[in-house]
């Protein structure tokens, strides 16, 4: 059976994007910023570790768009290069009704979400990462998360899109790891306890 992270930058908050979508907060130094080059490694080491990624529509978008090429533009970071590289190798899944078409690494699923996550986790392979909020809000009231990752970075945006879901029932979880990057930003990992 596979493991199901979900982890992503996060405000002090709990939003994983301002209002409008922006995300101009998550690099940890204010607005418009870069993350740290420890963070960004740590962040492309998780991407090389993944099995297989599961995207729901909107963040598939964000990610495609610029690390689909990014290791062909000039003035690339050998960072950034790398990241590319791996993140174009990850097998990826998205899923939405809206999107006609996927490329590279990539398949599309249209039908429901929960039941597709549920016959994935229950496959072997590599373990899988799910990112998007409404993606992650359905695997998180069906109980398909094993484990959360919030990189928190100190930075209040007052509203936008919530790194949880409403929830029917409590979920308890272990701290298994924390870490502090630059910038006074906080990772923090939490397993589900079952």
């Amino acid at each position: 059976m596979r493991k199901l992270t979900f982890g992503m930058n996060v405000t002090l908050d709990g939003y994983i994007a301002a209002p409008g979508d922006d995300l101009g907060w998550s690099g940890g130094d204010g607005p418009d910023s870069s993350p740290s080059d420890e963070l960004f490694g740590w962040w492309s080491d998780r991407v090389a570790a993944t099995g297989l990624a599961l995207y729901g529509r909107k963040l598939w978008q964000a990610m495609s768009s610029p690390w689909s090429t990014a290791d062909q533009q000039p003035g690339a970071t050998p960072a950034e290069v790398e990241y590319a590289r791996r993140w174009r190798a990850m097998p990826k899944v998205v899923f939405s009704s809206t999107t006609g078409t996927v490329d590279g690494n990539t398949r599309l699923v249209t039908g429901d979400a929960v039941t597709e996550i549920a016959r994935l986790k229950a496959e072997d392979g590599g373990p899988m990462d799910i990112g998007g909020a409404t993606l992650a809000g359905a695997a998180m009231r069906a109980g398909l998360i094993d484990e959360y990752v919030l990189v928190t970075v100190p930075v209040l945006v007052g509203g936008g899109t919530p790194f949880f879901t409403a929830l029917d029932g409590w979920v308890r979880l272990n701290l298994v790891e924390t870490r502090t990057f630059p910038g006074g930003v906080v990772l923090t990992r939490y397993e589900t306890r079952r």
